[in-house]
């Protein structure tokens, strides 16, 4: 797997590096501003980009906007994002584009290596990856009266996994339920967000999507 970082703080940016190359991973090249993070992407032409959000130089989101440009020039390319805070908006924005070969976590996820690398070849293989804390916060600002008041606690449960970017078999493991139950709450959440089965995008992104704009709306 051949991968770019882009992280203004040298220390961080130096860390992640190692960390992968002991992991066997290709560092194909770092990156301080997002110029030269997009000029690495042009040359090396990498499996994922592991991106800060706030970038040089004013450090709101040339992270995000250099992400984007990356994957219109490459469509294939996997980005898994980072950020010191929840910022639902970037959230959002990234989900809006598409799920596949994209992921959101915070910073502090990084020392917790094992959960980091899962995340990182999820991504690389094609799914999604976003912070456990980032759903947890969106969920937690969604008001009552819209249709998330409609899902017990189990769908919520399920819900919130289906957007870290869990499939079913790993759903079931971490509630320690069968298969079967997964699917069974699945179909009711889709039920319940009238995410219908002739709708023309991935029902999963869509459920996923509807918190969070509604959560982005209320916040």
């Amino acid at each position: 797997m051949r991968v770019v970082i882009a992280e203004d703080d040298p220390l961080l940016r130096e860390g992640l590096a190692l960390l992968l190359r002991a992991e066997s991973l290709d560092v194909v090249a770092t990156a301080g501003t997002p110029d030269e993070f997009l000029e690495a992407v042009a040359t090396h032409a990498p499996d994922v980009a592991i991106v800060d959000v706030r970038m040089p130089p004013t450090h709101t989101d040339e992270g995000i906007v250099a992400a984007v440009k990356a994957r219109r020039s490459q469509p294939d390319l996997a980005v898994l994002v980072l950020s010191a805070y929840v910022e639902q908006a970037f959230a959002t924005d990234l989900l809006a584009g598409g799920s596949a070969r994209l992921g959101y976590l915070l910073k502090e996820r990084v020392g917790r290596v094992q959960e980091f690398l899962e995340a990182l070849h999820r991504v690389a293989d094609g799914g999604t990856a976003i912070d456990p804390e980032v759903v947890a916060q969106l969920f937690a600002r969604t008001l009552p009266d819209t249709r998330l008041n409609r899902l017990s606690p189990r769908e919520r449960d399920v819900l919130g996994l289906m957007a870290e970017g869990l499939g079913n078999t790993a759903i079931a493991e971490r509630l320690v339920v069968t298969e079967g139950a997964v699917h069974k709450h699945i179909r009711n959440i889709f039920t319940k967000l009238d995410l219908t089965p002739t709708d023309r995008t991935d029902r999963r992104v869509a459920a996923v999507l509807r918190y969070l704009d509604e959560a982005d709306r209320r916040a």
